[in-house]
């Protein structure tokens, strides 16, 4: 559905993407991640044929991004970041502006309107001007307008900047509604978002990708994966340094800390060598000393832990 090879974008002396190649597939929603001037909006930008490449080929549904431009943009959705309207207009308004300009056909053009209005819940406001709306719902006018013609690739830029919890829930909902018919790729810097609603992840750092995966492979990669978080009971006989100690001596254990207390309660975390389970042997150690354990847990992983040794503290290692 989208074919990325070789993607380089340069402005004067400052190379914003360099070497960019990816593909995303039907029933994929591809989440974009890098910090800020990474490169993501420039690559989206490219995408959608906003911005012409320095070098590179970009495909959509295989129509080339230069050389057949509106074919590609027929077949895209593209939710900008900042999404701009025209604010004397009305959603209803801006909407039917929109299906014209997109070849919606007169005869379904309201039922269409209608239809994605409640997907994105706005029928309450769809005749106040676009001005006097809350940046939420003026960012649903502007997802519905990416939608309106139901496109084979949605590309949006930070979907939920804006939006409430509830709203921020419904729009991740609505992703995952559209994804098996689409290809969808969303840039945002909300982990949660990713975790939530995608199927994959990359993570762009000064203008390169150096990473990409499933959110789950991501976390694999954290210093957390595979650790057992421990909570033993307060009143006990050992101390939260002993405990610390005690596991730290385990033969599957890299090393273990202590947590914040809670009530008194120790808190403490254990690491694995490597990436194997340790959750059977430190429950062994713990009911033979006899702690009274209110939680044992074993974590999956911190995508923000990976993204923040990628993009800062290992990004230079991982790319080489």
């Amino acid at each position: 559905m989208i074919e990325i090879k070789g993607l380089v974008k340069r402005f004067g002396a400052l190379t914003a993407v360099d070497g960019v190649s990816f593909s995303v597939q039907r029933g994929e929603v591809l989440g974009f991640l890098g910090p800020n001037g990474a490169g993501k909006s420039t690559t989206m930008k490219m995408l959608t044929g906003y911005l012409s490449p320095t070098a590179g080929r970009v495909t959509v549904v295989g129509h080339d991004v230069e050389q057949e431009p509106i074919a590609v943009k027929e077949r895209i959705g593209y939710l900008p970041e900042g999404a701009p309207a025209y604010p004397d207009m009305t959603p209803w308004e801006f909407l039917n502006f929109i299906a014209q300009v997109r070849g919606i056909d007169r005869a379904r053009r309201a039922a269409r309107i209608e239809e994605v209005a409640s997907m994105v819940h706005l029928e309450g406001v769809m005749r106040q001007t676009i001005d006097t709306l809350s940046k939420g719902y003026k960012r649903r006018v502007g997802l519905a307008q990416a939608i309106l013609h139901d496109p084979e690739v949605l590309v949006m830029d930070e979907p939920t900047d804006g939006l409430d919890p509830n709203q921020k829930h419904e729009v991740r909902a609505l992703i995952q509604k559209m994804a098996p018919a689409k290809a969808i790729v969303l840039s945002t810097h909300i982990l949660e978002e990713v975790e939530a609603v995608c199927t994959r992840a990359i993570i762009i750092n000064r203008g390169r990708i150096v990473a990409d995966g499933t959110p789950a492979e991501l976390r694999a990669r954290s210093r957390h994966h595979n650790a057992v978080s421990v909570k033993i009971r307060a009143g006990g006989a050992v101390s939260a340094e002993a405990a610390r100690s005690e596991l730290a001596r385990l033969a599957g254990v890299a090393g273990a800390e202590i947590g914040p207390s809670d009530n008194g309660d120790l808190s403490l975390i254990v690491y694995p060598k490597g990436q194997g389970s340790i959750a059977s042997e430190v429950g062994a150690h713990v009911r033979s000393r006899g702690w009274v354990v209110d939680e044992l847990r074993v974590e999956a992983g911190r995508l923000d832990e990976v993204f923040r040794d990628i993009t800062v503290g290992r990004g230079e290692e991982v790319r080489s």
